[in-house]
C-alpha cells in the first residue's frame, strides 16, 4: 500500500506543483494584495482591511463597468447560443456545399481576436466602412457604431457574435448528432410535426450541450476585455469599459494595485458562482 501511495505520488506531484505555482500562489497573493494599500507589491504595503472593497462599493465607475460587464454577458451568450443553436439545426441535413459552407461559418472562431477587431473596426468607420456604404447605397444615414454610447457596447456584441458563434454552433451540432435518429423517426412515424418533434425530443436531449455553450461563452464574455481594447479602449467616455478593462486602468494606469487586485477577487468570486450554477444545472439534468 505504501509503494502504491509513493507511485501515486510521483505520479500526481509534478501537476500538482505546477498547479500551486501558476494557479493556487498567483491567487492567494491577490487575494492578500486586495487588502492593502499597494502600489507596486506587498513591499511597504499597509494592511487596509475591506477599505478596497468599499471604494469598490461607493465607485460609480466600478458600478458603471459592472453594469457593461453583466449586459455583455448576457446579450452575447444569448445570442451566440441562439444562433449556434440555429446554425446546428440548419446544417444537421445533407445539402450540396455543406461542407464549404462549414468551413467558411466557423472560420472567424479560428482568427485572432486582434485581427477580428481590426477588420470589424474598419467595417464600422464612419465614413468608408462597409456597414455605413451598404446603408447609404440603399439611403439610409450611417451609423456611429462606435462612437455613439448607446450603440457601441451592443456593436462590440455584435462583434463577438460574427466570431464566436461557430464555437456553439460547433458543440450542438455535436449533441445532435449524438441524438439516436430512431427516436426523431419514432415521433414522426406517430404523426409528431417537426416543431413537436423538437420541443420534445431534440430540445430536452440536447439540453446537456446547450447548458456547455451557455457556460463556456458566459465565462469567456464575463472577462472581456480584447475587443475592448482593441476597438474602442473602454470610450467612448466609459460606456463599453468592462471590469476586465476596470482592473487594468487600475493597475497599469493608476498603479492602484490593492484596489485592483480587489476587483479581480471580485471577478473571480462572480466567475466561480457562474459556473457553479451552470455545473449543478447541469448535474441536474444529468440526473433525470
Amino acid at each position: 500500500m505504501g509503494a502504491a501511495r509513493l507511485r501515486l505520488l510521483l505520479l500526481i506531484g509534478p501537476a500538482a506543483a505546477i498547479l500551486c505555482l501558476l494557479s493556487v500562489y498567483p491567487l492567494a497573493r491577490l487575494l492578500v494584495l486586495s487588502f492593502t494599500d499597494s502600489d507596486h507589491g506587498l513591499a511597504g504595503a499597509r494592511f487596509v482591511g475591506l477599505e478596497n472593497y468599499a471604494e469598490l462599493a461607493a465607485s460609480r465607475s466600478f458600478r458603471v463597468s459592472a453594469r457593461n460587464t453583466v449586459w455583455f454577458t448576457v446579450m452575447a451568450t444569448a445570442s451566440e447560443v441562439l444562433a449556434g443553436l440555429g446554425l446546428a439545426l440548419l446544417f444537421d441535413r445533407a445539402f450540396p456545399g455543406r461542407r464549404a459552407l462549414t468551413l467558411a461559418l466557423v472560420a472567424p472562431f479560428v482568427l485572432s481576436t486582434v485581427v477580428v477587431s481590426a477588420v470589424w473596426r474598419a467595417w464600422f468607420h464612419y465614413d468608408i466602412g462597409f456597414l455605413n456604404v451598404a446603408l447609404r447605397s440603399i439611403g439610409l444615414p450611417g451609423v456611429p457604431w462606435l462612437f455613439d454610447p448607446d450603440l457601441a457596447l451592443g456593436s462590440i456584441v455584435l462583434v463577438d457574435l460574427w466570431q464566436n458563434a461557430p464555437f456553439c454552433f460547433l458543440i450542438l451540432a455535436a449533441g445532435l448528432r449524438a441524438i439516436p435518429p430512431e427516436v426523431t423517426e419514432a415521433a414522426r412515424i406517430d404523426g409528431a410535426g417537426a416543431w413537436r418533434r423538437f420541443r420534445d425530443i431534440t430540445l430536452p436531449l440536447l439540453a446537456p450541450y446547450l447548458f456547455i455553450a451557455a457556460l463556456m461563452r458566459s465565462l469567456d464574455s464575463f472577462k472581456l476585455f480584447d475587443k475592448v481594447y482593441a476597438m474602442t479602449g473602454g470610450g467612448p467616455g466609459n460606456a463599453t469599459e468592462t471590469l476586465s478593462m476596470h482592473v487594468h486602468r487600475l493597475a497599469f494606469r493608476y498603479f492602484e494595485i490593492g484596489l485592483a487586485s480587489a476587483a479581480a477577487i471580485v471577478m473571480i468570486v462572480v466567475a466561480a458562482l457562474l459556473a457553479g450554477l451552470y455545473a449543478r444545472a447541469l448535474l441536474k439534468e444529468g440526473a433525470r
